[in-house]
């Protein structure tokens, strides 16, 4: 029996990395179904829907789903087809492992609120004022608390920590409720060791001391933010996947955008569509081969065999032979 992965190429360099993603790791696929579907501004375009009815449903049917890349312009008219989609899904934890590829000490989890916040969409104001609700609610804060708590268990002993990131000194409602709602659910997890820090705080840490962070647990534009700033220290969003995980449903992307400036040179990193991809596995069950494709994209980072971002030399499709190679022979660096 066949499990339905859903295939959205998306915008830009999105079909060049979901494409060097599958033929990376097409060894591992032999138990997937491909299932393609349309989403983004592309096929708004050409359909006059972002996220199309049909998208839905097949990503609420199949339950498992690979993402390119969507590209969203500042338009008052085009709204995010990726935020649409996690709240119809209910796609409530944003996950974004970050890992030094190149042997450096950073081996991090942002878990990132992926509902509320100020990406409710909720703005309103006149030509002088501006005003955006931030929503923050304690069904999510809880959620995503114990999404973490539970994520930390399952890292090795010296990476279990949970920080609770938040800025409650100044916004002492809403991030009032996330604090205190994720000291009260930490209690049931003993065996995990919890701190908090402020998001400025954090972000300088994480700077200045990357190897201390473990599991950062935060609202929705912390975790963009702060997510961001730590695919800085490992050398850049090409490197970085994640997963949007729901109860029922799951689409896994790199956190890279469209990159539309270089869409079809060839030139793209597709490191972190393979380790998005890598996830998948992992999060479908095949813990040996998303760990084993993993493996085989950072022993090719260790080997110089990566694209000019990382200071290699070689195309997007040679990343994913390489890739291959080294997944079919087991062959790892370092």
């Amino acid at each position: 029996m066949t499990i339905p992965l859903v295939v959205v190429r998306g915008d830009g360099v999105g079909p060049e990395v979901v494409d060097a993603a599958l033929a990376a790791a097409s060894p591992l696929l032999d138990g997937f179904e491909l299932v393609e579907a349309r989403m983004g501004l592309t096929c708004y375009r050409e359909t006059g829907s972002a996220l199309p009815a049909d998208t839905l449903e097949m990503l609420r049917d199949g339950g498992l789903a690979l993402l390119g890349a969507v590209q969203t312009p500042p338009n008052a008219h085009y709204s995010s087809p990726l935020l649409r989609m996690r709240r119809e899904l209910d796609l409530f934890a944003n996950l974004r492992p970050v890992r030094d590829l190149r042997g450096g000490p950073v081996d991090l989890v942002v878990v990132r609120e992926n509902l509320e916040c100020l990406y409710a969409g909720l703005e309103g104001g006149n030509e002088d004022t501006a005003l955006a609700i931030r929503v923050i609610t304690r069904q999510n804060c809880e959620r995503i608390s114990r999404f973490a708590l539970e994520l930390a268990r399952d890292r090795s002993e010296d990476h279990r920590k949970v920080t609770c990131v938040h800025k409650a000194n100044v916004l002492a409602q809403t991030c009032g409720l996330f604090r205190d709602t994720f000291t009260r659910v930490s209690g049931d997890y003993p065996d995990v060791p919890v701190d908090e820090l402020h998001a400025d705080v954090c972000a300088m840490r994480m700077v200045m001391d990357p190897g201390s962070m473990d599991v950062l647990v935060t609202t929705n534009m912390f975790g963009d933010i702060l997510s961001d700033l730590a695919a800085g220290l490992v050398g850049g969003l090409g490197t970085v996947p994640s997963g949007n995980i729901g109860e029922r449903c799951a689409v896994f992307e790199p956190v890279h955008g469209a990159a539309p400036d270089i869409a079809g040179k060839g030139v793209a990193n597709p490191a972190a569509a393979i380790l998005s991809l890598a996830m998948l596995l992992e999060h479908a069950g095949d813990i040996d081969g998303g760990r084993r494709l993993s493996r085989a994209v950072e022993s090719c980072v260790l080997a110089g065999e990566t694209t000019p971002d990382l200071g290699g030399s070689l195309g997007t499709d040679a990343v994913a032979r390489a890739v291959l190679h080294r997944l079919e022979t087991d062959t790892v660096e370092g």
